[in-house]
């Protein structure tokens, strides 16, 4: 299943590389493009978001009434999200696409001969002996990278114009620790996340302020169980935001540049998507407050 879709997404890559002739500009374009051709799926992921946050006070009183009886939990849970019109399941299908992405552009990036430039399979396991051979072959999970690096300049058939903006998006940065240039893209994909996350928790913090307001009639035990929950949610929130760069800091050290690329760009235009779905949709629910 990954590897056909890294094969598809391959065709796709290098035809924009034909075109531009630079894998950098490449990865860029088919970031874009498969941002476009997932927009509807964004959109409807976020207004699964929005209303799953306004059922969760009903899905409270639901848990709270039936803690001791699972049988009527599961059925009442279910059909509060009948009336809803809403699926438990929704969220699931975005998060399988994002995992398939994730896999088939590793799969991609790391063996770009096999699924990007389609080379025979033959070609390239004889160019692997060569380089063991020649003592050339770098002990690394990227053999494909090598053979590029190596064999490139000489053989068309397994050349790739790498260079970036003087970066070389061929670099393992954990095999290039010397080389400063192999920390810029990774370092970008950090700040990137760390700016999307705290979007992201500014977002879930303003929804939680409008029900707070909604809801200030409440008595104060409510409103203490409330605020408890609330910095749970925060607690959390913050422990991922000190996780996520880390563990994107260890992805990016160990795969080509060209994949934490994909990444950066990738988070760049989420946080765009993010943003202006937002906005689109908050003029949405005002129109239809004020009809």
């Amino acid at each position: 299943m990954i590897a056909f879709f890294a094969n598809l997404f391959g065709y796709i890559l290098n035809f924009i590389y034909d075109i531009f002739q630079n894998y950098g500009i490449a990865i860029i374009l088919f970031t874009i493009l498969l941002k476009i051709v997932l927009l509807p799926l964004t959109i409807k992921q976020q207004k699964t978001m929005r209303k799953t946050t306004k059922i969760q006070e009903k899905l409270k009183i639901i848990q709270f009434k039936y803690k001791n009886d699972p049988q009527m939990l599961n059925q009442e849970t279910m059909a509060l999200y009948k009336r809803e019109n809403m699926s438990p399941f929704s969220g699931c299908l975005s998060a399988i696409v994002q995992i398939l992405l994730l896999l088939a552009m590793f799969y991609l990036v790391s063996s770009p001969l096999t699924y990007m430039k389609k080379v025979d399979t033959d070609i390239i396991n004889g160019y692997k002996e060569e380089l063991q051979l020649e003592e050339k072959a770098v002990a690394t999970a990227y053999p494909e990278i090598n053979i590029i690096k190596e064999k490139g300049s000489t053989d068309e058939t397994v050349n790739l114009n790498m260079n970036f903006l003087g970066l070389d998006l061929s670099n393992v940065p954990s095999q290039n620790l010397t080389d400063p240039t192999v920390y810029v893209i990774p370092l970008l994909y950090v700040i990137s996340s760390v700016f999307s996350i705290k979007l992201s928790m500014n977002m879930t913090k303003k929804n939680k302020n409008e029900k707070a307001l909604e809801k200030a009639d409440n008595n104060e035990n409510n409103e203490n169980k409330e605020n408890t929950e609330l910095d749970a949610m925060e607690s959390m929130n913050k422990n991922m935001m000190i996780m996520m760069p880390i563990m994107s800091v260890i992805i990016s050290f160990i795969a080509p540049l060209g994949l934490a690329l994909y990444w950066l760009v990738n988070n760049v235009l989420m946080i765009i998507e993010r943003v202006a779905i937002t906005k689109i949709l908050d003029k949405k629910e005002e129109a239809k407050e004020n009809a």
